[in-house]
């Protein structure tokens, strides 16, 4: 009796375990169904993205030559180690950083920045990692899911000329940048200054992507689907530049400890030949990773290397100005080539204006050659006496003084080209009258300019009237072989006369071959013309 009991319950619980594995497995059966079949466009996504890496392949940075082909900024290979969050243990993180021989901390802070940008996303860890370093790491992927690598590039200049503010150079996207465009991702690099940044858009390219199959520890297992989805990068845009390197060279060779800066321009189109601000500061110390330390020098340097004054300066032009001055006096009418002034070592009204000599007799000509202040004090007397400062500042900017001049680098000054407005805001209404004016007549006072300005004046000076826009990129040549061609308009300045200029023209070229220029530019093989100028400064040297 007690064995048929026993027999009996033991076929009762062989028939609930059976029902109970039936219905787990059915319940599986119907997750899987559910899963795989009524929920697939949901889930399907998801388990790619676990099982598929994409990894960004960074496109080369374009090329920048001089007018005649001479490379002056090229790329070379560097290695970055990448993380991607999600498949990343921070377990690794002390193993990490011995092969990286990097403090922990730092990996720590890093992947944490990585982090936060986005968790299935790589992001950069360490650029500009060593061969050696690079080598390790690849050793021991295995046992770092979720590291991986890109091949990037390193700016590198091959001639022998800084041309530092023409340039510029490249550092890392701040958190706000990155941030604020999805073009760019953490420690991408962007153009700061010069050239890198004006035309950035062009020269930055467009980043590739390649899908690759991963296992459960992070590591590739081949191309997702035969690389059918990857995204090839695209070169970035290689810009060809107005430079001369044979004239930049010399220009910096000339600026060698120095402070000041140089425009060489084409007075017929606007093309930079050269340009220079010195003291200049070595941007292969800027190229990859930041020197902490040169970065931290060049800022304390009480020379203010990172300051372009050949755009940005803000200095009286002193008697540079005196060729538009008398172009001022002829079409206004209030003198004549034959006019003369009597120079006995300055003008009066209401003090004396002191002259440099005494020049005696000067027409305009003379005036020129012998940068006589006395004749274009007493010019500017007659032109706010018979018309007003504004007609001044009218005119005078029509030279392409008192405005930005569109020339492609960043911080091109305005300077200051003073009308009444200007007089009245700094000074107070009528609390200034012509005694405050009479030193703009030969380029001082409240009057500045850059010499980038100073070669856009005395370019329309030399091309018959014609303000030019200066500019510094020739040409942009993209991958497929398409390109823009930049040649900006040049505008005529309607009032000058052809007499006129041909009085001044002959003014200047007296300047050089008899005048206070002939030491500095009278050459035996070329007819050169031109203007000195020194203003006082009363904080020390003269400009």
């Amino acid at each position: 009796m007690q064995n048929s009991s026993k027999k009996q319950r033991i076929k009762v619980s062989i028939r609930v375990l059976q029902i109970t594995v039936l219905s787990i497995m059915l319940i599986i059966t119907g997750r899987f169904f559910q899963l795989q079949i009524l929920e697939y466009e949901k889930y399907n996504p998801l388990s790619r993205a676990n099982s598929i890496q994409q990894e960004r392949i960074a496109p080369a940075r374009g090329l920048i030559f001089d007018r005649n082909g001479v490379l002056l900024v090229e790329n070379n290979p560097v290695y970055t180690i990448t993380v991607t969050p999600i498949n990343f243990s921070r377990d690794n993180i002390p193993l990490l950083a011995e092969l990286l021989g990097v403090p922990e901390h730092t990996v720590t802070d890093r992947f944490e920045a990585a982090r936060r940008f986005s968790w299935h996303r790589s992001s950069r860890m360490f650029t500009e990692v060593d061969f050696e370093t690079f080598s390790r790491i690849q050793e021991n992927l295995w046992r770092l899911p979720g590291v991986g690598h890109m091949i990037e590039a390193k700016r590198n200049y091959p001639t022998d000329i800084f041309a530092s503010h023409v340039l510029g150079y490249l550092s890392e996207v701040s958190d706000q940048e990155h941030r604020s465009s999805p073009r760019y991702r953490l420690g991408d690099r962007i153009g700061r200054i010069g050239l890198e940044r004006i035309y950035e858009e062009h020269l930055r390219g467009e980043t590739g992507a390649q899908f690759q199959m991963v296992n459960a520890f992070g590591q590739s297992t081949g191309p997702y689907d035969e690389g059918r989805f990857d995204r090839h990068p695209v070169k970035g845009a290689d810009i060809y530049t107005t430079l001369d390197y044979s004239l930049q060279e010399l220009a910096e060779r000339l600026m060698a400890n120095h402070v000041g800066g140089i425009v060489a321009m084409n007075p017929n189109n606007g093309e930079i030949l050269a340009l220079v601000s010195a003291p200049q500061f070595d941007i292969t110390k800027l190229a990859g990773r930041l020197d902490r330390e040169y970065w931290a020098a060049v800022n304390a340097d009480s020379l203010t290397p990172l300051f372009n004054r050949a755009i940005s300066t803000m200095q009286p032009p002193g008697s540079t100005v005196k060729m538009q001055m008398g172009l001022i006096g002829l079409e206004l009418g209030l003198i004549t080539p034959t006019d003369e002034v009597t120079c006995r070592g300055g003008f009066t009204r209401g003090r004396l204006y002191r002259c440099t000599n005494e020049h005696g007799r000067q027409n305009l000509v003379q005036a020129i050659k012998n940068s006589c202040n006395t004749y274009f004090f007493s010019l500017m007397n007659q032109i706010i006496t018979h018309f007003d400062l504004n007609t001044w500042h009218r005119m005078n900017a029509d030279f392409g003084l008192g405005k930005q001049n569109g020339i492609d680098l960043p911080f091109e000054t305005r300077g200051i080209l003073p009308d009444s407005s200007y007089y009245d805001r700094v000074f107070g209404r009528n609390q200034w009258g012509p005694g405050d004016l009479i030193n703009l007549g030969v380029g001082q006072g409240t009057f500045s300019s850059s010499p980038l300005q100073m070669a856009v004046m005395t370019s329309a000076l030399a091309n018959n009237g014609y303000r030019v826009q200066p500019h510094l990129v020739n040409r942009i040549v993209y991958e497929d072989g398409s390109q823009i061609v930049i040649q900006p308009e040049r505008e005529h300045i309607p009032w000058i006369q052809k007499e006129h200029l041909e009085v001044v023209q002959h003014g200047m070229r007296l300047a050089v071959s008899e005048g206070s220029g002939r030491f500095f530019a009278e050459l035996r093989d070329v007819e050169v013309a031109g203007k000195t100028g020194t203003a006082q400064n009363p904080h020390g040297q003269n400009h």
